[in-house]
């Protein structure tokens, strides 16, 4: 009897061993989902719902017995975070359940573009995926208000930058984040303004960064043209930004600016007008924001593009020299457009 109760035990121990590798090797073997794949964990999610789902997914490996005993011994069961978890091939059932109780779940990105304007910005919005809409149907004015920020102006709130969303979240929870970071740009770069600018808060300052987003491209210019319109400022000179004329004529302007635009008065035409326009134009980006209240020194006050496709100005001091400038622009714009039109 002695000699069958060590058999026995001998045996029983050897089975539990059997089935302890067997379940260590079910929970460090991949999953084999097919490829792209994702399982959402929805709110009142219990894990046997969110084991039927990964079935229906395409996940065959393991009994459910071992998943509910990795789930209990990885204290996932009850901490199941709502989201959605990509499944990829080579993932396993430990790494897969360590990710549902840690909540990274599957990430997006949307890039809100330096100089966008609000509609531009709306639309990349209304056109991101799998971004729960809310806001699609409201005016600016709702959105604004949606947003805690009743009564002001959206133009050029919103950080221009990469943010990343899960297809639980709302464009109006990326739109909160990417204004929450405009306000922290924007009060970084007001900290650090130099002494002596023509702007009387941190607003005339965004008002400001987004003209000089819209009149270059080229990092490095913007603090020359910040230094133009700066002088301009300060002695009374309008500033004479055709950005600021395009933005005025609105979402009829087709591409082509003529002289009448030029002289038709509107809140924003800054060739009518002097000083800021009343509101930003567009989203500025950060250096445009360090720009803005650090503009460089010197005597320019007018600059115009080289006309070569580069998208650099030449800056010059006087009007003599301005209208030197623009002349060479005209032969340099035609020669480079001949060239393109040759075969």
């Amino acid at each position: 009897m002695v000699i069958v109760f060590f058999l026995l035990l001998a045996l029983a121990v050897a089975a539990g061993l059997w089935l302890w590798q067997g379940h260590r090797g079910f929970a460090d073997s991949p999953i084999g989902a097919p490829p792209e794949a994702a399982v959402e964990v929805a709110r009142g999610d219990a894990f046997p719902t969110v084991l039927r789902k990964l079935r229906e997914h395409g996940v065959t490996l393991g009994s459910d017995l071992q998943w509910r005993l990795l789930a209990r011994e990885t204290n996932t069961a009850s901490q199941l975070k709502v989201g959605e978890y990509a499944l990829e091939p080579t993932l396993t059932p430990r790494e897969l359940l360590q990710r549902m109780r840690e909540g990274r779940t599957l990430q997006y990105r949307i890039t809100l573009v330096e100089g966008w304007n609000i509609r531009q910005l709306r639309a990349a919005l209304r056109n991101a995926t799998p971004l729960q809409q809310k806001t699609a149907q409201m005016s600016d004015a709702e959105l604004m208000a949606a947003l805690g920020h009743a009564g002001q102006h959206p133009e050029g709130r919103f950080l221009p930058e990469t943010y990343v969303y899960s297809r639980s979240e709302s464009d109006l929870d990326v739109l909160k984040r990417a204004y929450a970071a405009m306000e922290k740009a924007l009060a970084a770069a007001w900290d650090a303004r130099a002494q002596g600018i023509p702007l009387q808060s941190a607003e005339e300052a965004l008002i400001l960064a987004s003209i000089i987003e819209k009149e270059t491209g080229i990092a490095e210019e913007r603090p020359a043209i910040a230094g133009v319109f700066a002088r301009r400022l300060k002695i009374g000179m309008p500033l004479q930004t055709d950005p600021t004329v395009i933005y005025g004529i609105g979402s009829s302007y087709d591409g082509n600016i003529r002289r009448r635009d030029l002289t038709t008065d509107t809140p924003y035409n800054t060739y009518t007008r002097k000083g800021l326009t009343p509101t930003p134009i567009a989203m500025p980006g950060a250096d445009a924001l360090r720009a803005a209240v650090n503009p460089a020194d010197g005597q320019a006050l007018y600059f115009v593009a080289v006309g070569d496709g580069s998208g650099r100005h030449l800056f010059s001091a006087t009007l003599a020299e301005h209208n030197a400038a623009v002349a060479r622009y005209l032969v340099t714009r035609r020669e480079t457009l001949r060239k393109a039109a040759a075969p």
